[in-house]
C-alpha cells in the first residue's frame, strides 16, 4: 500500500521525461488493447492506481467514471485510489503494484521489478502495461496543473500548487508537444531502450 503523504508535485524537467516516456511506449498499450492483454478492467484498475499514488483529481474523476461504466465497484475503486489492491483479480495483481511502484518512484522503476514483470507476464504484455502506466503519468503530470488552475478560480486551490506553477505547467506542456514527439520519434528510430533500470 502506497503511504498517504502529501504527494509532490511534478517539476517541469519531470514532465517533460513522462511525456516523452509516454510517447515512446503509447503503441505497446494499444497493440496490448487490440490484442486483449489488456482487458479494460485491467487497464482501468492501472490508471486508477497511478492516478492514486499521483493524486490528480481530473483523472480520478475521468477513470472512476469509465470504471464505473465497465461494471466495477464502488469499493474497489476507492480502495485502488487509497492505494490497496486487496480486491484487484490475482492475476492482475502484479501489474497493478508495479504501476504503483512506477508512479511511486516518479518514474524510476527498480530493475527487479521491471524484470518480475517481464517474467510473469511476457515481453509483449508487460510492454502494454508499462505503456499504459506512462500514459497515465502524462494524463496525472499534466492533469493536475490544469485542474488545479481551473479550481483555483472555484474557490478551491490545491494546496500543492501556486498560479505560476499551473500557468508554467501549462505553457511548457503546449511547447513541448512537438519537441517531445520529434524526440520520441528519433529514440524509436535508433532503437534507443525504452526503460532505463
Amino acid at each position: 500500500m502506497i503511504t498517504g503523504s502529501v504527494k509532490k508535485l511534478y517539476s517541469v524537467r519531470e514532465s517533460y521525461r513522462i511525456y516523452y516516456d509516454g510517447l515512446r511506449t503509447a503503441r505497446y498499450m494499444s497493440r496490448a488493447r487490440r490484442n486483449r492483454d489488456l482487458e479494460p478492467g485491467f487497464m482501468e484498475r492501472i490508471m486508477i492506481a497511478v492516478t492514486g499514488v499521483n493524486d490528480c483529481s481530473i483523472c480520478s474523476y475521468a477513470h472512476t467514471k469509465m470504471a464505473l461504466e465497465i461494471g466495477m465497484e464502488n469499493e474497489e475503486i476507492l480502495k485502488l485510489l487509497s492505494g490497496i489492491i486487496e480486491d484487484v483479480p490475482p492475476e492482475e495483481a502484479p501489474g497493478i503494484i508495479f504501476a504503483q511502484h512506477y508512479a511511486d518512484s516518479r518514474a524510476h522503476p527498480s530493475g527487479e521489478a521491471w524484470e518480475r514483470l517481464v517474467d510473469i507476464y511476457g515481453l509483449p504484455k508487460a510492454m502494454g502495461i508499462l505503456g499504459a502506466v506512462r500514459m497515465i503519468m502524462i494524463g496525472n503530470a499534466y492533469g493536475i496543473p490544469w485542474s488545479s488552475f481551473f479550481n483555483r478560480f472555484l474557490g478551491k486551490p490545491d494546496k500543492r500548487s501556486s498560479l505560476p506553477y499551473e500557468a508554467g505547467m501549462i505553457i511548457t506542456c503546449i511547447l513541448f508537444t512537438p519537441v517531445a514527439i520529434i524526440h520520441a520519434m528519433v529514440s524509436n528510430l535508433f532503437r534507443k531502450p525504452f526503460i532505463s533500470i
